[in-house]
């Protein structure tokens, strides 16, 4: 990965619908080196897949509540089950292995309270937890989906593969 490669993500995280020729200019390359580095880069896990980003709001998905969740224990036969669990609920649209006073950390989007409610009921009931905290999302400031690129286009890494 080098610099180049770093200025197709960018432009890739703002919008995956750019037109190849629009890349390859942007990048100052042909269109087949371009779509090269664009399959390097997907083979090798730096793409992970191309979205459509929705509007939750303008869907009737307005309310987005964090839980964070205690796990009674720390099994591998508890985590299974947690995480089939968690794999039923499109409601759940990120979950994350915390570090503190916390384990999990849930981003669940619903459309209304009396929807969380039921989701709430159906995640005490499908696995033993010691403590369940919600926190209601009042106001959505900034999301993003981008990647802050330009902390590592300077990175020794970066620097070095550049020069191959």
């Amino acid at each position: 990965m080098d610099s180049v490669d770093l200025q197709l993500l960018a432009i890739l995280q703002r919008d995956a619908a750019t037109p190849l020729a629009a890349l390859a200019e942007a990048v100052s390359l042909s269109p087949t080196p371009c779509w090269r580095r664009i399959q390097k880069m997907e083979a090798a896990g730096i793409i992970t897949g191309r979205v459509a980003l929705l509007d939750p709001d303008r869907l009737g998905l307005s309310l987005t509540v964090f839980v964070e969740l205690e796990s009674p224990s720390h099994s591998a036969d508890w985590f299974d089950r947690f995480n089939a669990l968690i794999e039923r609920y499109d409601e759940i649209v990120e979950v994350y292995r915390m570090a503190g006073d916390i384990d999990y950390m849930l981003k669940v989007v619903v459309p209304t309270m009396a929807d969380f409610d039921r989701f709430y009921r159906e995640l005490i009931a499908g696995v033993p937890l010691k403590n369940v905290t919600s926190r209601f999302c009042m106001e959505r400031i900034r999301q993003t989906s981008a990647l802050p690129l330009a902390l590592i286009a300077d990175s020794p890494a970066i620097r070095q593969r550049g020069r191959r």
